[in-house]
């Protein structure tokens, strides 16, 4: 459906994006995911044309995309700040794309109740936007965006204003209401919990470049990169060297480290417990012991060097005393820089 080839940006001698290809599918909900700086709203502005790339091309069902105007090319836009009028209701604000576009005002009625009812605001047209909650404002704003129909959605940071809770629920909701229209759509965020909540594949940005692309669990358990490991969370990152214990797992696990600048032990092949079957083991002493409502957050030191951070679901017996930890071949995982 859209089509990024090579995209390069500049401010000034500053160059904010360096050869961005990306293809999006009908239907498909797209993340961009990268700390801030990274250019993910420099390249959703250049897909919606309120900005302009240096060169390459960007296309939208086989139609050359930099000849149509910003105002034409029926794209929907969702912002952090949600950007509503304060001086008119919700109604009219989810209203106002459809007002300008001359339809009649029974047509308009009749949309913007379907619309509320679909982002589960049923009764609420008559209100004014300061009397809602950042929940509530951020449902209105969808519907704003949803109301002319567009070809396809662009949501920059839309929860980032509201707490961590109200960011998981909406997240949900937010996947579930895009699904059931049928709209493609790019989702900007730096959190990469509320990507995986959301996206049916995750682009991992870095200084104006993509690191990976893939699919939420793919992204998660097999990180290509050490930045996108890192990004994600994943702390058991080490020299790739043949002497340490990192290199001692890797032979026994018969990993392949040429090209590879680091390892990573993957939290998810980690548990307490001697080896078995095809896995290894590693003796440690606990040093932290974190509890998380449904499991613990370990951290075993295996040398002066090296300690591993992972999940269990109960607290070993002993501890302070030396632990088994049962590590799996599949979580071992050779990084490039």
């Amino acid at each position: 459906m859209l089509r990024l080839r090579d995209i390069w940006h500049a401010y000034g001698e500053h160059e904010s994006l360096r050869g961005i290809s990306l293809e999006l599918g009908a239907g498909e909900i797209i993340c961009l995911l990268g700390p801030s700086g990274c250019g993910k709203t420099t390249l959703l502005r250049i897909i919606a044309g309120l900005e302009t790339a240096s060169r390459g091309q960007l296309s939208m069902a086989g139609s050359d995309l930099s000849q149509i105007p910003a105002h034409k090319r029926n794209f929907g836009l969702m912002f952090q700040d949600f950007a509503l009028f304060p001086h008119m209701t919700v109604a009219d604000n989810i209203a106002y794309g459809l007002k300008r576009r001359g339809l009649a005002s029974s047509l308009i009625k009749r949309e913007v109740a379907q619309l509320l009812d679909r982002v589960g605001m049923i009764g609420a047209g008559h209100r004014d936007i300061d009397s809602l909650s950042g929940g509530q404002k951020q449902r209105v704003a969808l519907a704003r965006s949803l109301a002319p129909k567009p070809r396809l959605l662009m949501l920059d940071e839309p929860l980032g204003s509201l707490d961590a809770r109200l960011r998981d629920q909406l997240a949900l909701e937010l996947r579930q209401i895009i699904k059931a229209e049928g709209l493609s759509a790019i989702y900007v965020t730096h959190d990469h919990r509320e990507a995986y909540a959301i996206a049916d594949r995750i682009a991992v940005m870095n200084i104006g470049s993509i690191e990976q692309v893939d699919a939420p669990w793919d992204l998660y358990h097999q990180p290509r990169r050490a930045f996108v490991a890192r990004f994600l969370g994943l702390r058991n990152i080490f020299a790739a060297q043949r002497d340490n214990l990192a290199g001692r797992l890797c032979r026994e696990a018969e990993v392949d480290l040429r090209g590879a600048a680091t390892v990573l032990i993957h939290p998810a092949g980690i548990s307490v417990g001697a080896a078995a079957g095809h896995d290894m083991s590693a003796e440690g002493e606990l040093r932290e012991a974190v509890f998380r409502g449904d499991h613990y957050e370990l951290r075993v030191a295996l040398d002066a060097e090296t300690s591993l951070r992972f999940n269990s679901p109960s607290l070993p017996a002993d501890l302070g005393e030396d632990l088994s930890v049962r590590i799996s071949r599949e979580a071992i995982i050779p990084l490039a820089g």
